[in-house]
């Protein structure tokens, strides 16, 4: 391996991290102007265009195996529209981008609780310290927003959480399911095919759940595409495929807790978005039960 691709495997995580971050950003402005599904579906279909013009030029090699097309599908639609759908729907309806950050933030937690599971892999007496830290801290962050809320929106708040909940357990089986059957092969054109597995999802739910289907065409709303499209749904996406790919999922796992802080900075600086000293608490908590949970000994 090359000098240039070692260090950019050692930098990849901390990138895709900061990337990663923006997502919540961008869902908490996409909401601004347009329906939080609606927008989604139309992201990835523009993702989709920008991978088809980049597999086409650089002449990107297809599975050759139909089976390989399915994995490729699912892996997109666990990773895409269920787990970003997920995010933005609560987003949507009014979970706040810094608190849906910390409860994605604790994925390393539900990948080290499902590891046994799925395989093998026995959970030690530190990482059990980190789960029950972790969820001490989820709890922190999520009391005082629950308390504040009006008892006849508890409901869908409730709803709202559990969707974003969902959506992280997605991601996490996603992950494992990228590693399991796609451990080869070119990661642009799976990335194609993930889009070609999500898109469709994602524009259904739109319709089931958004009879307006509300997309307003204005400067905000062009710019969180395009930085979505670009920097999150190829960038991160490509770092985070390349990070499973390289067996370096590890690193992120590490750095991922750097994701409620940041997350919770961009959405007050940009959309003044508070938490109270209980929450900052919780988040600190959260940080660390992440640390203990996924950081080895040694």
């Amino acid at each position: 391996m090359s000098a240039s691709n070692t260090f950019l495997i050692k930098a990849a995580p901390l990138v895709f991290v900061f990337l990663w971050s923006t997502g919540w950003i961008s869902a908490r402005a996409a909401i601004i102007d347009s329906d939080p599904l609606t927008f989604l579906a139309a992201r990835f279909g523009c993702a989709l265009v920008v991978f088809g013009v980049l597999v086409a030029v650089v002449r990107a090699r297809f599975p050759v195996r139909g089976i390989d097309y399915m994995h490729a599908f699912v892996s997109g639609i666990l990773l895409h529209a269920l787990y970003l759908g997920g995010v933005w729907f609560a987003v949507g309806q009014g979970v706040p981008a810094g608190v849906s950050g910390v409860i994605a933030a604790t994925q390393p937690i539900l990948t080290a609780m499902l590891a046994p599971f799925l395989i093998s892999e026995r959970i030690t007496v530190r990482q059990w310290l980190g789960i029950a830290v972790g969820f001490a801290g989820i709890m922190f962050v999520l009391a005082p927003r629950i308390a504040g809320v009006p008892v006849d929106q508890l409901g869908t708040w409730k709803v709202a959480l559990a969707i974003n909940l969902g959506g992280m357990l997605a991601v996490t089986l996603g992950t494992f399911y990228q590693k399991w059957y796609l451990p080869q092969g070119d990661l642009r054109a799976t990335a194609f095919l993930q889009y070609v597995g999500a898109f469709p999802l994602t524009l259904l739910l739109a319709y089931l759940f958004e009879p307006q289907m509300k997309f307003t065409v204005s400067l905000t709303s062009m710019a969180t595409m395009a930085w979505s499209v670009l920097a999150i749904s190829l960038g991160a996406i490509m770092l985070l495929l390349m990070l499973i790919r390289e067996g370096a999922v590890s690193r992120a796992a590490t750095l991922i807790y750097l994701v409620p802080p940041s997350t919770a900075l961009e959405a007050w600086l940009l959309f003044g978005e508070t938490l109270s000293a209980v929450q900052l608490v919780g988040i600190a908590l959260t940080v660390a039960g992440v640390a203990l949970a996924v950081t080895k000994r040694g």
